[in-house]
């Protein structure tokens, strides 16, 4: 029998309060489980708006700890209600230091670790280089109850040897919570069709579904352009949402299958790693 997996991301505008945030990604993450997602996907930094677009020393208190933090507290238990995997996007404190931080939680609510964002922006709109450390886990790849899953973060999603490390690591599909909108400091740039780009190339160079959640909504003349989706292994759309919808798409695809077509593919049998040393050097 072959092993399906449905997955779904949400999306949605997020406030100033935390709770009634959390509460909103509780209610969206029901009614995808509603529809038979196994796997739930919300977006980066969901807890509130992003705050990254200023460098202000007060978002420093909105950090705990991953296992005290108030969605991973809220949402593991609702995993293990609904029997769906979590993959959460915090603000994590650990100690005096602060990582944009990825928990995921297994479908019977317990965490089966922490990712820290490996690529950190810093730019107009998107200073997160004020606000913390670039990760130290290196990059990570959970054993869900559904299927092997690697999670990326925002900028994470833009960098294809974050996607190959994945897949070889054993990923079977790529999810990437994500903060994405307009350019503050340019205006007429709408970057919406090439983020999309990047990551339908790392489905085809990996075959491999990629699932991205965005958020919406006009945070103080930055917006978001939501624009959800998940592809296919070609790279073909499977579900996708407008700018300005809240709610959730979902697909279902085959693992088994998707093994098999990467395996013919070549991809992998035919790397060639004694050539790239170029990647891991600083010229």
């Amino acid at each position: 029998m072959a092993r399906t997996i449905r997955i779904a991301v949400l999306q949605a505008a997020f406030g100033e309060d935390t709770m009634a945030n959390i509460n909103k990604v509780e209610e969206l993450t029901r009614s995808a489980a509603k529809d038979g997602a196994q796997v739930i996907l919300a977006p980066e930094l969901f807890q509130g708006p992003y705050f990254c677009k200023t460098e202000d020393t007060v978002h420093f208190t909105t950090a705990y700890p991953y296992k005290e933090h108030p969605a991973v507290r809220a949402l593991a238990p609702l995993a293990n209600e609904l029997g769906v995997v979590l993959p959460l996007s915090i603000f994590e404190r650990d100690g005096q230091e602060y990582y944009n931080s990825l928990v995921t939680v297994d479908a019977d609510g317990s965490v089966l670790g922490l990712y820290r964002k490996s690529h950190i922006p810093d730019g107009p709109g998107y200073e997160e280089k004020f606000y913390f450390r670039p990760g130290d886990t290196g990059f990570k790849v959970w054993d869900t109850k559904f299927g092997k899953l690697g999670v990326g973060i925002c900028w994470d999603q833009w960098f294809p040897e974050a996607a190959r490390a994945m897949m070889l690591m054993g990923a079977e599909i790529l999810f990437y919570p994500t903060a994405i909108g307009s350019e503050p400091e340019n205006p007429s740039l709408d970057t919406r069709d090439r983020w999309r780009r990047a990551m339908t190339g790392h489905a085809v160079s990996n075959v491999v579904p990629v699932a991205a959640a965005n958020r919406i909504g006009d945070e103080e003349g930055q917006v978001f352009y939501g624009s959800s989706f998940i592809v296919d292994d070609g790279g073909d759309f499977l579900a996708d949402m407008s700018r300005t919808e809240e709610g959730f798409v979902a697909a279902t695809v085959d693992l088994d299958h998707l093994a098999e077509r990467r395996a013919s593919w070549g991809f992998f049998r035919d790397r060639r790693p004694d050539l790239y040393g170029h990647l891991t050097g600083r010229n």
